[in-house]
């Protein structure tokens, strides 16, 4: 079912590839493109799921591509700010221990994934939290922040803002991680 919400996620899911090509890059331009990618990316985010609802044509798919969409693009911006270096210096965009906050995020989203899947075949629904709903803001403003520090060069404030909300994602991270498994361990033998 192609409807236009549907649309909206499977055009994140297909910049994702783009974006890390733009991330690839090591000038300065390449970020600033990659940033309004995915400034653009979030956009579609936030209006797959209101079209859906306003117009009533919440799908299955939909509700099965949205969140591997988010998955994907966020994973996928994780590992391009931990692998290639900033515009200026031989250091990543995330690096030293703040590897440890996109670590924490990336071992989350596998983890619930997995604990999600499980459950749907006991046929238990883990409704998302307004904590999860914090992180996941925390965790997109993060890695827009530290994509827009790499388009400007010596904007400390813009990468350490960029840092301080990777920290805070990871965690509500852990909070939101723990939730989920409390309610899964609650359906194991």
């Amino acid at each position: 079912m192609l409807t236009l919400p549907n649309l909206l996620t499977l055009s994140r899911i297909l910049a994702v590839p783009i974006l890390v090509a733009l991330l690839w890059q090591p000038g300065w331009l390449g970020y600033l493109l990659a940033f309004l990618l995915y400034a653009l990316a979030g956009i579609t985010d936030y209006f797959d799921g209101y079209l859906a609802r306003a117009q009533g044509t919440v799908s299955k798919l939909g509700i099965f591509l949205d969140p591997i969409a988010d998955k994907i693009m966020v994973a996928a911006v994780i590992v391009m700010l931990v692998s290639t270096e900033q515009v200026v210096g031989p250091h990543p965009v995330v690096s030293g221990w703040h590897v440890i906050a996109a670590l924490i995020i990336l071992l989350r989203e596998i983890a619930v994934s997995g604990l999600r899947e499980f459950l749907a075949q006991l046929s238990v629904s883990v409704p998302v939290s307004r904590l999860a709903k914090w992180k996941t803001a925390f965790q997109m403003i993060a890695l827009g922040l530290l994509i827009l520090a790499g388009a400007m060069p010596g904007t400390q404030a813009i990468h350490w803002a960029g840092l301080a909300c990777l920290w805070a994602a990871a965690v509500l991270t852990l909070i939101t991680g723990w939730d989920y498994l409390r309610v899964g361990l609650r359906h194991m033998d």
